[in-house]
């Protein structure tokens, strides 16, 4: 589909030089039905091949942004690492962006968190040792460099390890549609209730995000750390509705080089939560019985939470 430059010897350029060198424009985004999405729906007409998400891991530390690709996550989830830090997972069903990244390394919690789907295409960089043998054993597809090599380019105007990207159109040669969201959420009009809300905040100990409602452009705008989140090729990060859940986050069996736990960020259960739309703010509960389920989102009168067309971002949170 495009050009192989970039050979070892010969310097990179940036990533969207790359991009103009190596890729095809963007593919077509997929028309959303209007319907609910939940395990119920019929398989995508394409065929299970073709049915499966993209799920990608990308870098969320200072040296990794900007970052690039996101604006065309159908989902962005965000989950406590190693540290304090953050990890985003960017989910694509509907459009497929030229490139993604910088990727970086799967955890434990990214499994469960992906079951949801039918068997999703998974990328990442790698992952700790002892993990990949579970890895391999998911109901994934997993796609690391090692085994789709065509798949990632590295920019060396960024330093490592915050310069791997994926080029989707390698791994994926079309987009999955929106039946492929197996998420469980449910989209329409906003309900009665809520309270007006300018921005919402969450803390990790050593990361934060912040998001602040946009009358303009009817988008929550993102900030991270205290500086507005922009993409390379999407300008300003904005999502339509925004789902801090509270859930319960436990060490896990791994670590990493310096001995630090990796934080377990448990997605199957229920609890409390709260969806940011339209410059409202929710108090919901949240319900997923096993992994393989999507996530309900109920009002406090026991009906279905909607959430605006668009962009959802999920950010977990340590359940108090």
């Amino acid at each position: 589909m495009g050009s192989r430059q970039g050979a070892r010897g010969r310097r990179a350029t940036s990533v969207a030089a790359l991009l103009a060198a190596a890729l095809t424009a963007s593919l077509a985004a997929g028309c959303a039905s209007g319907q609910d999405d939940g395990r119920g729906r019929p398989a995508s007409a394409a065929g299970s091949a073709r049915a499966s998400v993209l799920a990608v891991k990308i870098d969320n530390v200072r040296a990794a942004r900007p970052q690039t690709g996101l604006s065309a996550a159908d989902v962005v989830y965000a989950e406590q690492v190693e540290g304090g830090l953050s990890r985003l997972m960017a989910v694509y069903a509907t459009r497929l962006p030229k490139t993604v990244g910088p990727v970086r390394s799967a955890r434990e919690s990214d499994l469960e968190l992906l079951a949801q789907f039918d068997r999703p295409t998974f990328a990442f960089s790698g992952a700790q040792s002892k993990l990949l043998p579970v890895i391999d054993k998911a109901a994934v597809r997993a796609r690391p460099p090692d085994t789709a090599p065509d798949a990632y380019v590295r920019d060396t105007d960024r330093p490592a390890p915050h310069n791997l990207y994926l080029r989707p159109d390698r791994l994926l040669s079309s987009t999955p549609g929106a039946d492929a969201l197996t998420t469980g959420f449910r989209f329409g009009a906003a309900p009665e209730g809520g309270r007006a809300t300018a921005s919402q905040t969450v803390r990790y100990p050593a990361a934060r995000y912040t998001f602040t409602w946009s009358p303009g452009r009817e988008r929550w705008l993102i900030a991270m750390d205290g500086k507005a989140a922009v993409t390379t090729d999407g300008g300003r990060m904005a999502a339509a509705t925004v789902v801090v859940q509270e859930v319960k986050v436990r060490e896990s069996v791994y670590h990493d080089f310096l001995g630090n736990k990796t934080p377990f960020t448990e997605t199957v259960g229920s609890g409390k939560a709260r969806v940011l739309r339209d410059g409202r703010a929710y108090d919901v509960r949240w319900k997923r019985p096993k992994a393989t389920d999507g996530t309900t989102f109920t009002t406090e009168d026991g009906k279905p939470m909607p959430f605006r067309r668009g962009q959802v971002w999920v950010v977990f949170t340590k359940a108090p």
